[in-house]
């Protein structure tokens, strides 16, 4: 089951990669754009010129299906699929910018607003991350060794280590590191990336409070982590539901090694949240 539809994006993913290395290796011009949330954004040629690679290849190759990227107008004419493809043409443009190999290319796939398939490219480092459902979750690198990914099984916080941003957490998000007492935060880049750390056991758990991410961040990685068995959520532990009028994760992102671990920390959160005075925000 969606064995072509992977083939597609894991070629598509790589073509938009080679693209983006080549900006990388020659240079460019960031930019700024408002993104949907009316905040400014970095832009760069590359975002563009890999949308456009990936979106002009998945319209010829699935005329039926909806598309989505962070990159093209949104006509909300993909409100009328059954499937739309998700994308983010460079997740992490700030990495890109910094030159610190930290971003990715995110091709998701969702069915019925339910993410089904994923591949996340890292070009920097040569490394694809894909999965679809049912098929398992995988990792190939640049020597074409593949490895099923599988999340670990840890449940105890103080075992475990939390992927986190480069930035300097929130004092919220600070007080929650604290509370949980986790072993060792590892600070990278892009979302995908993030989630990518936690398939192959490097990582165990991401939380992220804002409400900025939006579908293209977490289609592809969701349906990653849970091919590997993990969950990613909102960080209420309500499912994420795709292909609606609004994209953004207006009630964060959590994802976690394993079930057990996810609902730990989905109650673990509950009183913390109460405290910020966190209300979850009705989408849809």
């Amino acid at each position: 089951m969606f064995e072509t539809e992977l083939r597609t994006a894991i070629s598509l993913a790589n073509t938009a990669g080679d693209a983006i290395m080549q900006f990388y290796r020659d240079g460019f011009a960031a930019e700024e754009k408002i993104g949907s949330d009316n905040f400014a954004e970095p832009v760069t040629v590359a975002d563009r010129t890999a949308s456009r690679l990936i979106v002009e290849g998945l319209a010829e190759r699935f005329p039926d299906d909806g598309i989505l990227s962070e990159e093209e107008p949104d006509t909300l004419t993909r409100l009328e699929k059954e499937r739309v493809w998700i994308i983010d043409p460079l997740d992490g443009t700030k990495g890109f910018i910094e030159k610190n190999g930290d971003f990715a290319v995110q091709i998701g796939l969702a069915e019925h607003g339910r993410s089904v398939l994923g591949v996340v490219y890292l070009p920097f480092f040569d490394e694809m991350y894909f999965a679809a459902s049912g098929s398992g979750a995988f990792l190939k690198r640049g020597d074409n060794s593949r490895i099923l990914l599988k999340g670990s099984d840890k449940t105890d916080f103080k075992t475990m280590s939390l992927a986190v941003s480069r930035h300097h957490p929130s004092p919220r998000m600070r007080q929650v590191i604290e509370a949980f007492g986790f072993r060792k935060l590892v600070r990278r880049g892009s979302v995908g990336l993030k989630i990518g750390l936690i398939a192959k056991q490097e990582c165990d758990m991401y939380i992220h409070f804002s409400p900025r991410t939006k579908h293209w961040d977490t289609c592809a990685p969701e349906a990653i982590i849970n091919e590997a068995g993990g969950r990613l959520t909102d960080i209420f532990g309500d499912t994420i539901i795709y292909n609606t009028a609004d994209v953004q994760n207006h009630n964060g992102v959590l994802a976690s090694c394993g079930e057990d671990a996810h609902r730990k920390a989905v109650n673990e959160l509950t009183q913390p949240l109460q405290e910020f005075g966190r209300v979850k925000v009705q989408t849809g």
